[in-house]
């Protein structure tokens, strides 16, 4: 077997994050002088907008009138997230060994082009989540193989738990005001993935809400964007409607950093929640491995550089897993004598290939070391784009965090509550301006 040469990827990212650097790069700041802010992160179980207004919940009176979860909850992250984990009405597929609370260390810097966050965590595993969910062939079709330890297969041993680590910032400029005192539960709802009555995929493909906005599962979305008191998922308004309350400004930033599938080319994606978790106008760093038409994969390793044409179950966490457009991947052969278990991405990774507002975050760059992740961002002040919030100094944000580890995706990441970030302007987190 010829060795794995996967390491010159590896050896690019940290030379992103610590070479030669841009005047956007993060890398460039001295962090030693920037003060950090410790945010507790909890694990919320199935706590969803509907459960929040609920009898099941005692402080329903509270968010029902306007009031923010810090009321009754201040400085109770750690015993929220240590209860929640464990199976509890909340709770119905605890995942074992999970930890409940991730302590997340914030740094934010700013000039007069951009502002500069710097992040770190510990991971609840020796090893870096950098792989992603796979196709594997089984001697005679590509299929999807690995999924979120959430994920009914995982639970029951059929598939292995596989899922790369994300870091998410969530923004609000002031124009969804009750995302300052209730955060993210403004857009987790019964109906999405993983949360109490989860829709069957027919019953998404047949409601007329879905078909206009042309999505085929339930994800994200504000309650602006419903039409009764519950926000429910499927009482969508018009587009006209949905339109307007963009245009407005009714929208909240969401863009995340993902060991996978843009941490490699040293980038993080760019989104926002309205009607749905979209993305930005324009292409990602990230598309499907997948063609629709002959049900094979666009690419797969290229063994000159990764020493194999496809990796083994065997390989995981032993290398990287990344299909890098130009660098480890190459168009597939489907007469290269594929054997049954042979594993490729799902995905395929290129800097070159984002563009447009999606693209924005064009510095975003993580090194998992000793545990720990430390991941360093770049974004522009000042953004004109219609599905952006600008961060402009002299005012002050809401932020929501949010940390996916331990392989899961959907509602099994830590999240925080709402806190303020002011460029010049006093708040919880205060940016510091540099010379």
């Amino acid at each position: 077997m010829k060795a794995f040469r996967l390491m010159p990827v590896a050896i690019g990212i940290i030379a992103l994050f610590t070479g030669e650097a841009s005047a956007a790069d993060p890398a460039t700041v001295n962090w030693k002088s920037v003060p950090t802010k410790t945010v507790a992160l909890f694990y919320p179980a199935q706590s969803t907008y509907q459960w929040l207004r609920g009898a099941d919940h005692a402080g329903a009176p509270v968010v029902t009138g306007g009031g923010a979860c810090l009321t009754c909850h201040k400085d109770a992250e750690e015993k929220l997230g240590n209860k929640l984990v464990k199976a509890n009405k909340l709770e119905p597929t605890p995942v074992d060994g999970k930890n409940g609370v991730v302590k997340l260390n914030v740094q934010v810097a700013y000039d007069k082009e951009n502002a500069y966050f710097r992040f770190q965590w510990k991971t609840n595993n020796p090893y870096p989540g950098e792989a992603y969910p796979f196709y594997r062939f089984d001697g005679k079709e590509w299929k999807t193989y690995g999924a979120q330890k959430l994920a009914a297969a995982v639970r029951k041993g059929e598939q292995p738990g596989v899922y790369e680590d994300r870091l998410t910032m969530m923004i609000d400029d002031g124009g969804v005001p009750a995302f300052a005192g209730q955060g993210c539960w403004l857009t987790c709802h019964n109906g999405e993935r993983d949360a109490p009555n989860q829709p069957s995929a027919a019953e998404v493909k047949a409601s007329p809400f879905f078909q206009a906005i042309k999505k085929a599962d339930v994800r994200k979305y504000l309650p602006s964007t419903r039409t009764d008191e519950l926000a429910s998922w499927d009482k969508g308004k018009s587009l006209e409607e949905i339109a307007k309350i963009k245009a407005a400004g009714g929208f909240l930033d969401l863009i995340q950093w993902r060991a996978h599938r843009s941490n490699p080319v040293g980038m993080a994606d760019d989104g926002y929640v309205l009607e749905w978790r979209n993305f930005d106008a324009g292409k990602n760093m990230f598309s499907s491995n997948m063609d629709a038409k002959t049900k094979q994969p666009k690419f797969m390793y290229d063994e000159k550089k990764v020493g194999k044409k496809a990796l083994r179950i065997e390989d995981i966490r032993k290398t990287s897993t990344v299909l890098i457009r130009g660098q480890t991947a190459v168009p597939f052969d489907p007469n290269a004598g594929w054997k049954e278990g042979d594993l490729v991405s799902q995905y395929v990774v290129s800097r070159e290939d984002a563009a447009g507002s999606a693209a924005d975050n064009k510095e975003a760059k993580g090194v998992w070391k000793d545990g720990m992740w430390t991941v360093v961002w770049a974004r522009k002040l000042n953004l004109t784009n219609p599905d952006d919030k600008a961060l402009v100094e002299g005012k002050v944000y809401n932020f929501a965090f949010a940390v996916h580890d331990d392989n899961v995706t959907s509602r099994g990441h830590f999240v925080s509550f709402p806190a303020t970030l002011g460029f010049g302007v006093k708040a919880d987190i205060q940016a510091t301006r540099l010379k």
